[in-house]
This record gives C-alpha cells, sequence and structure tokens, in this order.
C-alpha cells in the first residue's frame, strides 16, 4: 500500500526547482519504475512527489553535429532505442538500453533515472563512461555540469544535493572509426539485472576506453587498464591478457544474483570477448 503524499506536476523548471527547494522531503518522479516499487513496498517513504515529465526542457533529445548528443531527464530508454542515430554513433548505448527490463518497462524507464537511482549495476552506466558523458544538474542557486565518472559516490548515492534535478546528460560527437560494443551477463536470457556489464570502446587512433558495472560499488572506468592497453597492439594476445588484468581493478561481491567468483570469472571473460568484437569491427 502506498504511503500519502503530496503529487505535483510542474510545467517549467523553474516551478519545479522553487518546488524542490521549498519542500525537503520529496521524491523525483521520471519513469518512476524504481521509485513506485520502492514506495509500494514501503521502501521508501516521502511527503511529496515532483513528477518532471511536463517540463520542456527535460523530453530534449538532440543531436548537434559537431557538438554531440543530449538526452533529457524525461527521455525513456525506447525512444534511445529507436533512434537510428544513437544506433550508429553510439552503439554501446543502444545495446545497453536493448538490455534494459522489458519492451513495458523501457516505455517508462528513463535513461537519467537509471544513473540517479546510483545501482552498481545499472546498465547504462557503462557506456556512458566510456564516451565520457557529462551530467547536468540545476537548483535554484545556479547549475552545474559533471563527469559521468565523479557522479557516482557509493552504493545508491550520487553527488546529488537535496535541491538539485538533473535535467539531462550530454555526451561528445564521434569522429569516424569510432566503434563500441556492450556486452552484459545475466542470469537468465531476458529481463534480469546483470550480473556483470561491461562497455568498451575504440576510437580511430585506436585508443580503447572501458568501463564496468555491477563489480565494484559504483560502476567504474578502468582508465589504469586502458592505459597499460594503450602500450601494446590489441591483439587477441592483448585481449585475452586484459581478460585476466582486469580481475585487480574489480571487487565483486556475492548476492542472490551471483557469487563474486562468477562475477570475477565472466568479468574477464566479457572484457576479452569485448575487445576481440573491437578487432572484428576493425578500425583502419
Amino acid at each position: 500500500m502506498l504511503s500519502k503524499f503530496d503529487y505535483v506536476k510542474p510545467q517549467t523548471l523553474e516551478e519545479a526547482l522553487d518546488y524542490l527547494n521549498q519542500n525537503s522531503d520529496t521524491k523525483i518522479l521520471a519513469g518512476g519504475t524504481d521509485l513506485m516499487v520502492l514506495l509500494r513496498r514501503n521502501i521508501e517513504n516521502c511527503a511529496h512527489i515532483l513528477d518532471i515529465k511536463g517540463i520542456p526542457e527535460m523530453k530534449k533529445l538532440e543531436y548537434v553535429e559537431g557538438e554531440g548528443l543530449f538526452i533529457g531527464s524525461a527521455v525513456t530508454v525506447n525512444q534511445i532505442i529507436e533512434l537510428d542515430l544513437i544506433r550508429q554513433k553510439y552503439p554501446a548505448l543502444a545495446e545497453a538500453a536493448d538490455s534494459l527490463a522489458s519492451y513495458q518497462l523501457r516505455n517508462r524507464a528513463t535513461l537519467v533515472g537509471n544513473i540517479c537511482n546510483a545501482s552498481p549495476g545499472a546498465d547504462l552506466s557503462a557506456p556512458l563512461l566510456v564516451y565520457n558523458g557529462k551530467v547536468h544538474i540545476a537548483s535554484s542557486e545556479g547549475s552545474r555540469t559533471i563527469d559521468i565518472d565523479k557522479f557516482f559516490t557509493g552504493v545508491k548515492k550520487t553527488v546529488l544535493q537535496k535541491n538539485e534535478i538533473v535535467t539531462g546528460i550530454s555526451l561528445p560527437d564521434v569522429k569516424e572509426k569510432d566503434c563500441s560494443i556492450y556486452l552484459k551477463q545475466a542470469r537468465i536470457k531476458g529481463h534480469d539485472l546483470g550480473i556483470c556489464g561491461v562497455a568498451v570502446r575504440m576510437v580511430s587512433n585506436k585508443d580503447v576506453f572501458i568501463a564496468m558495472s555491477a563489480v565494484a560499488p559504483t560502476p567504474i572506468r578502468l582508465t589504469k587498464l586502458e592505459e597499460l592497453i594503450a602500450q601494446k597492439e590489441l591483439t587477441p594476445e592483448t585481449a585475452t591478457w586484459a581478460g585476466q588484468e582486469v580481475l585487480r581493478y574489480i571487487s565483486p561481491i556475492s548476492d542472490v544474483r551471483s557469487s563474486a567468483e562468477y562475477r570475477l570469472h565472466i568479468s574477464g571473460v566479457l572484457v576479452k570477448r569485448g575487445l576481440m568484437k573491437l578487432m572484428e569491427k576493425g578500425v583502419h
């Protein structure tokens, strides 16, 4: 049974920020696929629900050549999947979106909500990390933009203050010969949360970027491993080595979905597989 709360749906960002500033015990509703479950189970309780879906800025989904992609906080995961440009330019993001829950849930779920929930296993976090995404944050005191790798601070924790709203996430434009892949291991085929998620990306100069979810308290970018790979030529032998080396940089736990030992094993498998697939795609 849901607890009682006030529900408001502002039509402007200013109105939303004013309300949030004046009402501290407020939860923000975008897709609601996580929040409504928590409210029904009385895991979360609040005095106010602030629905941001009516705010025009939150619905923005725009690509500008030379600048990049902007995804507003009310943009659903299915909107991302259905935009061919994202599949062409940011394939790891499209593949991660494909893997998220079911079609019905993706009609409601938002990319920004997936990130703000701050689950260590958030499917959409790894692609945002390899693309050097930026989080756009607003409050009644002004706005700020931070790198996605600085956004997560712990399990279910972010840098967001109680009076702040994420308005969207931006990804820099990509150049030709940029390719990326997202791989996910779950308990079953279908709509399960990931045991491990890996995004790998290679750019035209053959620099490699790697990020993972569900293997640490937060989604992580493996910058040290990237540096070591850069010192080598990307070959099948390097991919095999990287699959073993990655175990030094992750700290998975055992939970209802997997043991820590299996997460370690499958992390190495997916990193190796991802790098092999990048080589198959080829960046020439």
